[in-house]
Formats: structure tokens, sequence, C-alpha cells
């Protein structure tokens, strides 16, 4: 990896520079099927690499269809669809400086573009789809798995069929079911399944074994299975059982359990107790398989739901299952977000790649969000499910559908998380981040200590700020600092305070001889402010006011793979998969939380001072007042009922307050409670307990 300029036509910005990874092999374009296909070739090598293979005006139609952008060694960088070619393809040729930056990167490593025509968006769907499966363009959305689930599968095309926990999903012929996130419960469930529905779990050689023999197997031995291989059952008679246990396991409903029930009160009926036992055991194994797969619809209700969750570089998504009102599967993956898909394009891909193989789609699928081509997408499932309906997306709106899919986005949610912590916590993988944090930023060793500076506000007023410590790529969060700014004009400004509050801080350590302690000795190799150029220009004035120059500067601007240097006009470019990029949005982040904690706590106390004012309410009754509502904004909105039911308060004390909270007392009045902003993250009691040292 290494910095590479990248010059402008003109008109354009100039000097740009993208740290970038050049990588792979071409690879063979595939075959168009008939559709009409056109490719734009590059004439020789130029500066800018799109205008070798930019296509003369009108040559591109207007028909729906699927391009790609493919790179000077034929690798595929970049596959996509769109209902008008041309207009969609002249987005890619805009100026440069106009370019969200991974589409920016994309077009400047593009040397070939190519587009088939097709007749119908649904053609193009699904021809994208193919596409990105067969060339796995870096630049599409990427899925991770972080392990591979298993399946209960059932082989149809088989003499006789038999039912495998697989983690294959290739088995020509197979029905499958699930996926399980755990292989123990699914064996469990496996050998209940074999008491209700005693069929085939035997490989290939010990059913040739046993048909050689005329013995059964173990399985066999213990009616666990009736017995194919040795003629105990004919091939004809054990199909029709395993015709049941597919439907069982595809509906889930408790026909199965009905006939079972029948058939054991009739046996007992005639004094036939063997097989009356038998039966017993069979409808108990049926019962305990329905008990392990939580009811959470109508038991004639088949749909999945799809939960999603995303920031700037990577998104998880989870899906629920549900065959006959019962989760029957979950599983959950992590998707590697590239260039500037919207959520509903995010979506659409995500829906695609789990049904792929011979994954079938239910009639239902829920969804937090509808694509905007999902009339496309639903035809292409409907596809999928041949003879048995027409496939339907839906946004839930009520009841226990809008629940379950609030579970499968707090299942995407954690997951993601789950991933981040992960990966952080890999001390390869911080190795690398931080030799390419070095690398990209021209630094003489690697920020082995990095610190980093967030202001909040609400609204202009109460402005703070917060200062997080990474050490060896994890938070030191002993060493967090809080600063209180009581007057400024700007974010600028806000910066240079506190960066020059900081400069004081080191240089009074290194003057004084002294050894103080943690933060005020520690010097950092890197400093990170949050925000673009006007930022890292406001801290690079603090730091020469204080005669600082062997500690590194940056600044993160909104788009994360932005990070912008003292003195250049330009940004460097992180790519969108590298660990100091990684590295680099968990340390904002950490200290936007650390900020927004401040400001909550802040804000907490000036209300309660405020409160404090209400004869006959004192400090404990305050407390539990904060406590009952969970946040200011709930506080001011509460009706004069919800105030008195509260703890400790009656409707005297009730009014008081209420006229209190509506008196323009303070500057913060009208302020957003920091809780609930939108952009606010979620913080724990353990979150609150952490780096609460002294307020600078």
């Amino acid at each position: 990896m290494g910095g590479q300029v990248c010059p402008r036509p003109g008109g354009e910005r100039e000097g740009e520079r993208l740290i970038q990874e050049s990588n792979g092999t071409g690879e063979a374009a595939p075959g168009d099927s008939g559709a009409t296909a056109v490719t734009s070739e590059p004439a020789g090598p130029l500066a800018d690499s799109r205008a070798a293979f930019r296509p003369a005006q009108g040559e591109i139609p207007t028909a729906p269809g699927v391009y790609r952008f493919s790179d000077k060694y034929g690798r595929v960088l970049y596959i996509g669809k769109a209902k008008n070619l041309r207009a969609r393809l002249a987005n890619y040729f805009q100026p440069l400086h106009s370019l969200m930056p991974r589409t920016r990167r994309m077009v400047t490593l593009a040397a070939k573009l190519d587009w088939t025509v097709v007749a119908t968006d649904t053609e193009s769907l699904v021809l994208e789809h193919t596409w990105i499966t067969e060339f796995k363009p870096p630049f599409n959305v990427q899925f991770k798995d972080d392990k591979t689930y298993p399946y209960l599968a059932v082989t149809l095309r088989e003499e006789a069929p038999r039912l495998i926990i697989t983690r294959n999903e290739k088995i020509r012929g197979a029905r499958y079911f699930g996926p399980y996130p755990k292989v123990w419960a699914l064996r469990e469930t496996t050998a209940l399944l074999q008491q209700a529905f005693p069929i085939r779990t035997c490989n290939d050689a010990d059913y040739k074994r046993a048909m050689s023999s005329g013995r059964p197997c173990l399985a066999g031995q213990i009616g666990r299975c009736h017995g194919p291989c040795s003629q105990l059952i004919s091939v004809e008679d054990h199909r029709a059982r395993v015709d049941e246990l597919v439907s069982f396991l595809a509906g889930g409903d408790s026909s199965h359990l009905r006939t079972l029930q029948w058939a054991m009160r009739d046996a007992a009926a005639e004094q036939r107790y063997e097989d009356a036992a038998r039966l017993r055991d069979q409808v108990q194994a049926v019962e305990h398989v329905l008990e392990k797969n939580a009811v959470v619809l109508g038991h004639d209700v088949n749909l999945d739901v799809f939960g999603l969750r995303a920031d700037e570089l990577a998104a998880a998504a989870h899906q629920f299952i549900i065959r006959g009102g019962r989760i029957r599967g979950e599983r959950s993956w992590i998707v590697d977000v590239e260039l500037d898909d919207s959520p509903g394009t995010l979506l659409e891909q995500v829906i695609q790649s789990a049904y792929e193989g011979e994954r079938e789609p239910p009639p239902e699928i829920l969804v937090p969000l509808l694509p905007e081509g999902h009339a496309a997408l639903e035809e292409a499932l409907s596809a999928r499910r041949p003879r048995r309906g027409k496939v339907t997306l839906r946004v839930p709106e009520r009841g226990d559908k809008v629940q379950l899919m609030e579970r499968a986005v707090l299942n995407a949610g954690e997951h993601l998380i789950r991933y981040k912590m992960k990966r952080a916590a890999d001390l390869t993988a911080r190795t690398d981040a931080l030799a390419e944090l070095q690398r990209a930023l021209d630094m003489t060793e690697a920020p082995l200590r990095i610190e980093c500076i967030d202001v909040s506000h609400l609204q202009g007023t109460g402005v703070v700020a917060s200062l997080v410590v990474f050490e060896d790529g994890l938070p030191a969060k002993g060493a967090y600092r809080k600063y209180r700014i009581e007057e400024t004009t700007d974010d600028t400004d806000s910066i240079f305070q506190v960066v020059s509050r900081r400069a004081a801080q080191l240089n009074l350590a290194k003057e004084s001889g002294e050894q103080p302690s943690g933060i005020y000795r520690d010097r950092p190799q890197l400093l990170i402010v949050d925000g673009g150029e006007p930022q890292v220009k406001a801290a690079a004035r603090a730091l020469a006011a204080a005669g600082i120059t062997d500690i590194a500067l940056c600044g993160v601007a909104k788009r994360l793979e932005e990070i912008w240097l003292p003195g250049d006009p330009f940004p460097v470019i992180l790519p969108r998969t590298s660990e100091a990029l990684f590295l680099v949005q968990r340390i904002r982040d950490e200290a936007h939380r650390f900020a927004i904690t401040f400001q909550r706590q802040r804000r907490s106390t000036s209300i309660a001072s405020r409160l404090s004012e209400i004869p006959g309410l004192g400090p404990k009754r305050v407390q539990g007042l904060l406590r009952h509502f969970g946040s200011v904004t709930r506080l001011r909105a509460a009706s004069l009922a919800e105030l008195s039911a509260a703890p400790g308060l009656g409707p005297k004390l009730a009014e008081q307050v209420r006229a209190h909270l509506a008196s323009p007392a303070g500057p913060d009045h009208d302020a957003i409670d920091p809780g609930d902003a939108p952009d606010a993250k979620l913080v724990t009691a353990a979150d609150l307990a952490l780096g609460e040292e002294d307020v600078q």
C-alpha cells in the first residue's frame, strides 16, 4: 500500500491522494446469453482513465441493462443495473470532485466499461446478481459469514431419501430447512425427528452394505429407521414417510401430531399396547420439536424477516425463518459496504444473497423498508417458487410482525457490534492498522498512542469536548478527559481552545521536570480532531503556538475515508477495507460517545438544579423523577397525570414541576436532549462509570 497522486483534468481539483491497494488479475467476461452487449475499450494509458473508456455521445442506450467497470488487468471492479443505462452511467462521468469518495476511487481505477441491454427490469436484476456471484467485484457489497451455518437437508433425489445435517448448500435435489445457529441444538432436534419420522439417516456406503447383507444398521435395529435398505419397509412407503417429514418441516402445522394422537388412541382402544406405546413416543417427540421452536405467528404463516443495521464501513443482516408460525431458523452475517449504495439497494442485495442455491423464498418477506426496484425483485424471487405462488415484500405496520422486525433489527445491530469488537481485539489487525496509518500519514513511527478530540453542543449552547486515548489500538479509558468550554464562537474556536489546553498540559509536564501521571505525562504520536480542513487548521495553529512539532495531526471528515492533514488542500483517502480506516472509525465513534455522555450528565445536572428550586422537591425526589422518565425530553413531554403518578409526586407538586419546566428559565430550554438526539449512541450505566477523572 502506498500513496499515489491522481491528476485531474482541466477545471477539476488536482492532487488528491489515494492510498490504495493494487492486486488481482484479469478474468474472462461472462457470456451474454443472447443479450445485446457493448464494450467501450480504452485507447491507451491516460492520466484520467475515464477519458480512455468514456463512450461517445449517444452510444449508450436508454434501455434497461447491466453494466460493469473493469481495471487494466481485466478484473471486474463494480457491477450495477439501471432502468436507463444512459442516465445511470452519465453519473460516473461527472467531475471527479463531485463524486463520493468510494465512487471516485472506483472510476479512477477503472480502464474499461461494458454494458448489456436486457428486456425488463427483472432480467437486469437476475443478470446483475449472476455476474456479482461469478466475478465477486471488490466495489460491490461483500458478504461475510463468520461461520457456515448448519442446515437440515432431505435428499429427495435419492432412491431412499435421507435426513442429514450439512453445511453444504449445493446438494442437488435436496430440500433445505434452516439455517440453525447452534449445531448441538440441531442434533437434538434431529434425534427427536427420528423418533417421530423414522427415516433413513445413514450414508450411501452403509446403505449399500445393509442392502447386500439384508441386515439393517443400528438405527434400523433400534427403531430410528424403518429400514428400506433391508426391505423392512418398501422404498415407496419410505418415501411417503419422507414426504410427511418434509411437509411437517415446511409448514410446521400440527396435522401430523393429530394423526399420531388418533392412531395412538385407536391402538389403545384395540388393546395393541406396544403400538400405542410406540405412537406415544412419537407424539412426545413431535411435541418436543414444536416446543423447541418459539410460536410467534399463526400456525398457517410462512414468511422470512430481514433486519439490517449499518455504519459507514459495514452492515449486518439478520434473518428469521418462520414456517407454520414458528421460528425454524435464523442467521446473521456481515456485509462489507463499498460504493455509495442506499439502504434499499443494500437490502435488495442481502435478500438476493439469502436465496442463492437451493434455498426457496417463502410467499411473504418482511423488510424494514422497500427497495426502489422491489417489484422486479418480487418477480425474480417468485420465479424461484415454481407453481407455488408469488413472493411479496412488505414493511410491517402493526402487531406481532412489527415486533419480529424490531427483534431482527436488534439482532443485526448486536451482530455488528460483536463483529467490530472481535476485529478490534485482533492483535494482528491492530498491528496492521497502526502500520497502515503510519504509511498513509507519512509518520516516522507507528502511532502507538493516539488521542482524539470531539466537540459537542446543544444547538450552540452548553459546549463541551471529549478527549479519548487509544494505546496500541485499544481504548485507555483511564486516560479519557472532559472539557467545559464556557465561551466560543464556533467549532473551530472550540477545537483551538481544547488543543491549546492539551498542549499547555504537555508543556507543563515537560518543563516542570516532574513525573506527573497519566495524561499529563504521556505524549501522543498522533492527535485526531473530529472535522475537516477548518478544524485541522485550528488545531495546527494551537500546536504551533505552543511550540509542539513532534505530534502528528489529522482530521476525520464526515466522509469517514477522507483524512485531512495540515497544509494539504486535499484529503488522504483510505481504502474502505483497510484496518487503518476501521481503527480511525472506532476512535472517532468513541470520542463522540464520550462527548455525548458528558453532555447528558451536564444536562441532567442543569435540570436537577432547576427542579430543586421547587419547594418540597429535594435531591432524592429529583433523581427519582429523572430515573422514572429516563430522559429530559420525556420528562418535559409528560402529561400532568403522568407526572402525578411518578414516585414521590402528588398533583400539587406535579403542577409545579410542569409549570417550572415550561418556563424559559435557562439558555438550554429548547435544546435537544442528547440522549434523544438522532445521532446519539446508546450509553449504559457501565459506560457512565468509565473515564470519570478530573474535568478539565
